[in-house]
């Protein structure tokens, strides 16, 4: 048998898509997909399977009491149904507000929508609040106004449609990435050249579905410009290397962990990411880590620039990362 492979990604309504090859077995189908599948109980697979989400060489399957037969298998796993999130009092950081959007500056900490794990406290529960009635709707019920994400451990610039019009507007600008978005990134080590660009295809890791890889084929396209600003800890101190970067970096796509994984891929993960961040950093950078009181991946969206969807205006967005990252580079500067 085949390892489980993801389909390139998400499809349009959240649902997810699953493809595996399975041998001949007297095995009941749904027990040998449990097995398989050890992240979907057999219960889920055998309503699954009444429901018509899994088929063999493209044909609908619709009971598990039979044998497993030999072929290649897709398992489309339907998007939770999220709860309507209710309007909560949370501050904001509001940077640009009109009738059909509103640009805030989303701390760390912070998740873009309710999830499992982050049901409230959510940027979306604080923007119900505060624009009400006009946001409701607008881009559906679980993510009203949301066109873009920031992970909740990346602080930065982002923006949110009031109206139906700024919605469609925005969604296609983004859909195009006819957006402007640097972020700032700490990075364990640094990269060579200096300034480049990194290209790849982005996809669900074939050995752990929570992270995002770098994949030889399937996956999406994506595209990071990056300029080292800046390199800390002295080569002269430290045998050659920098311990440690700061890393302006420039979407041209916006797949999920991009620069995350990106840096990652190029051996300079982000310092503090739990996800990426392969290997420790130097003790003397784990220190700074520790005492800038830094607990999520240093990362932050600096600069956001778009055409206003419904008056045409140019706009751009640009803040410092927060006291966490400040700290922590003026620590690194002292290496």
């Amino acid at each position: 048998m085949n390892h489980p492979s993801p389909d390139s990604d998400d499809d349009n309504d959240g649902a997810s898509i699953i493809e595996l090859e399975l041998e001949a077995t007297p095995e009941r189908l749904d027990k040998a997909l449990s097995h398989a599948l050890p992240e979907v109980s057999r219960a889920r697979i055998q309503a699954l399977l009444s429901g018509g989400a899994i088929s063999r060489d493209d044909q609908r399957l619709t009971a598990g009491a039979r044998a497993t037969e030999a072929g290649r298998y897709r398992i489309v796993l339907p998007a939770p149904v999220a709860a309507e999130p209710e309007p909560e009092p949370l501050p904001l950081t509001i940077l640009f507000e009109d009738a059909d959007l509103v640009v805030v500056d989303k701390p760390a900490g912070m998740a873009t929508h309710p999830a499992p794990g982050s049901e409230t406290g959510t940027l979306v529960n604080a923007l119900l609040h505060h624009c009400g009635a006009s946001l409701s709707g607008i881009g559906g019920v679980a993510r009203p106004g949301i066109v873009h994400r920031l992970d909740k451990g990346t602080s930065g610039v982002m923006v949110a449609a009031k109206s139906d019009c700024a919605h469609q507007g925005l969604s296609a600008l983004f859909a195009t990435h006819d957006i402007q978005r640097t972020y700032i990134a700490l990075t364990r080590g640094t990269l060579t050249p200096e300034r480049g660009r990194i290209e790849s295809r982005l996809g669900r890791s074939t050995h752990d579905r929570k992270k995002m890889a770098v994949l030889k084929t399937g996956g999406r396209e994506a595209v990071t410009d990056y300029v080292v600003e800046r390199t800390f800890g002295h080569p002269a101190k430290v045998g050659g290397a920098p311990l440690a970067a700061r890393v302006a970096c420039t979407l041209h796509t916006g797949r999920t962990h991009q620069i995350r994984v990106h840096m990652a891929s190029r051996g300079a993960p982000l310092l503090g990411d739990p996800v990426y961040g392969s290997g420790p950093p130097a003790q003397s950078v784990r220190d700074a880590i520790s005492a800038s009181g830094l607990d999520r991946q240093a990362l932050h969206a600096a600069v956001l620039g778009f055409v206003h969807p419904v008056s045409g205006e140019a706009l751009r967005f640009e803040t410092e990362p927060p006291s966490d990252m400040r700290d922590l580079q003026d620590r690194l500067e002292a290496l």
